[in-house]
């Protein structure tokens, strides 16, 4: 054997190649960002107030997905948390800038009610402009807010849907469309009538009640929001769940 390794030195040697020296450190794994769900409420709830469907989601996905996904619900009016929060998290080697290939690397979804359907497309936009994708956006009875434009979604954005209702004082954007066809799918416009069943909604304030009746039924409504947790699962890392004996 001792001959035969000799031998093999020689010829490498005359052919002008070394054998490589064998590696005695192991590789490293390699660090990837985490899949990243981003909720928006809407008006001025609190980003953890568990009366609102968005918060709720948002609870239940971090409970499914232990590992490999980051949930954050967040009020509409802190959109620069948001965009922040999702460059430290994209930024897994800690240098404090994005490369492209951890901005290729991305996994985003954002989700909202009411004004919070607005900045989910104000954040996708934001992030457009960094060369950040987005894997899907939800708007649930979005109402625009000042200065911004819910109703077409940056090119960024791979899939996008609508779900809204008409009735009341206050409802949701009616139709979005893509900015650009050929990078963006538009899932659907989907509208909702409650005026022959509506939803039981809990823990409202009076006025909300009473003068946005249909916009806090949507909110609260159990078939919208598990529409909405499908989709996004849908674009999520698989779940591997144990199973005791």
């Amino acid at each position: 054997m001792r001959l035969l390794s000799a031998l093999l030195s020689v010829i490498l040697l005359s052919t002008g190649l070394t054998p490589a020296p064998r590696s005695t450190a192991q590789s490293e794994p390699v660090q990837t960002s985490p899949a990243i769900v981003i909720g928006f409420v809407g008006g001025f709830i609190k980003h953890d107030d568990m009366v609102h469907s968005e918060v709720q989601l948002g609870a239940l996905l971090r409970a499914e997905y232990a590992t490999g996904v980051h949930v954050q619900v967040f009020g509409n009016h802190h959109g620069d948390d948001a965009f922040n929060e999702i460059l430290r998290l994209l930024d897994v080697n800690g240098d404090g800038k994005l490369s492209a290939e951890e901005k290729s690397d991305a996994r985003i979804v954002i989700y909202g009610h009411s004004w919070g359907g607005s900045e989910t497309v104000a954040l996708a936009r934001r992030l457009q402009k960094d060369a950040i994708p987005v894997l899907l956006t939800v708007q649930v009875d979005s109402v625009q807010k000042p200065r911004e434009d819910d109703s077409t979604i940056p090119a960024n954005v791979e899939q996008a849907v609508n779900f809204y209702q008409t009735d009341g004082l206050v409802h949701g954007r009616q139709h979005i469309r893509a900015e650009n066809a050929e990078r963006t799918q538009i899932l659907g416009n989907f509208r909702i009538s409650y005026q022959t069943k509506a939803p039981v909604c809990q823990g409202y304030p009076w006025f909300a009640s009473l003068f946005e009746k249909a916009h806090i039924e949507i909110e609260c409504d159990p078939n919208v929001w598990n529409q909405v947790g499908a989709l996004i699962r849908a674009r999520l890392p698989q779940r591997f769940e144990s199973h005791g004996s």
